[in-house]
């Protein structure tokens, strides 16, 4: 039994909003302004490690260290299924491109087993393929978004390139520090940040051959946890293990803006782009969310998450909507004027 807490979805009419939110190609301040809670899902026994969303479909997958995985559809609000690995456990997630297909790293005896990713059916809740090579724990894992191709980088100071139909790694990158992938929404780039704040950038035709660009975030050290590419490629976000949030130009290096929020000890965030590219959302150390517009960086919005703390954030690609998480999951959609504003809750089962 799972409880599940509407806030704004209450209604028919407040469904038929977001089943009605499609494809968005720019967004505006009024709505950034707009956004509130529309869904809390409070059943988790642990915090909340890693979401995705599905490029293509309404659904959201997330990890837990309650050793859960979790399916959502966005459009209803509504948990699918729940899986439990305790042998494994679950930490870093990812879809690959078939809406019931996703990766998963492994939180326990990794060293013992030596299979730290997990390729998994949610469908049957069957193990594909396990995928060996890292000695500890994945911190970053993302899939190409134009083939079977797909990065992890791990604690133990490597980046491995995979496929998804083959057992054994495609090609290893030794790095120093922790690193951190993504690849740009082409899937022709991928980017890795390492130590020292330098980023690398990889043909992933050819990334044999080494970084065809190198830039340095100067002034900062701290080690960063999370980078993504905006879905235009002009852009990428940084954020650091000390809550610094960089924006870059992912062609020239050259830092667009930078942003400070409070830390909070023990915890990484992350920031996340808007389908459009011009605000970043991200969350801080306090319990508060934030929104920048990054062509003039200026924040349009701040929020109480409600939440604490939030360890993971994403934007979903092809809606007005965000979600964000702590040791509770929560939907973010715009507030109508005709919604109430006080926030009032109601549980249901």
């Amino acid at each position: 039994m799972y409880y599940v807490i509407i806030l704004l979805l209450q209604t028919a009419e407040s469904n038929r909003k977001l089943k009605e939110m499609t494809a968005i190609t720019e967004l505006n301040q009024e709505t950034v302004r707009s956004m509130a809670v529309g869904a809390v899902f409070t059943d988790y026994a642990g915090k909340i490690s890693s979401i995705d969303f599905h490029r293509t479909e309404d659904l959201l997958i997330t990890a837990s260290e309650d050793d859960s995985i979790r399916l959502y559809d966005i459009a209803n609000a509504k948990l699918l299924k729940t899986t439990y690995h305790k042998k494994h456990g679950a930490d870093r997630i990812c879809f690959t491109h078939h809406p019931s297909s996703i990766l998963c790293s492994s939180r326990y005896n990794i060293e013992s087993t030596n299979e730290s990713l997990r390729y998994l059916s949610m469908y049957d809740n069957r193990c594909l393929r396990y995928f060996k090579g890292h000695k500890q724990r994945v911190v970053s894992l993302c899939m190409s978004p134009i083939n079977d191709s797909f990065m992890s980088g791990s604690l133990d100071h490597s980046v491995r390139i995979w496929d998804l139909r083959v057992n054994a790694c495609q090609g290893i990158l030794r790095l120093r520090g922790r690193p951190t992938v993504a690849y740009d929404q082409q899937g022709l780039v991928f980017a890795v940040a390492m130590e020292g704040g330098a980023i690398k950038l990889f043909d992933s035709r050819s990334y044999d051959k080494g970084p065809f660009d190198t830039f340095l975030v100067g002034g900062d050290t701290a080690e960063v946890c999370d980078i993504k590419f905006s879905n235009d490629g002009r852009s990428m976000v940084l954020t650091t293990t000390n809550n610094n949030i960089y924006i870059l130009d992912a062609y020239g290096g050259d830092k667009r803006c930078g942003f400070s929020l409070e830390p909070s000890p023990n915890l990484t965030t992350e920031a996340t782009f808007t389908p459009d590219g011009q605000y970043v959302v991200a969350g801080s150390g306090d319990g508060t969310l934030h929104a920048w517009y990054i062509n003039k960086p200026n924040e349009v919005a701040s929020w109480n998450s409600y939440i604490g703390a939030v360890t993971c954030l994403k934007w979903a690609p092809r809606r007005v909507m965000f979600a964000a998480a702590s040791t509770a999951l929560t939907f973010w959609i715009p507030k109508s004027n005709e919604e109430p504003s006080n926030g009032e809750a109601t549980a249901g089962e």
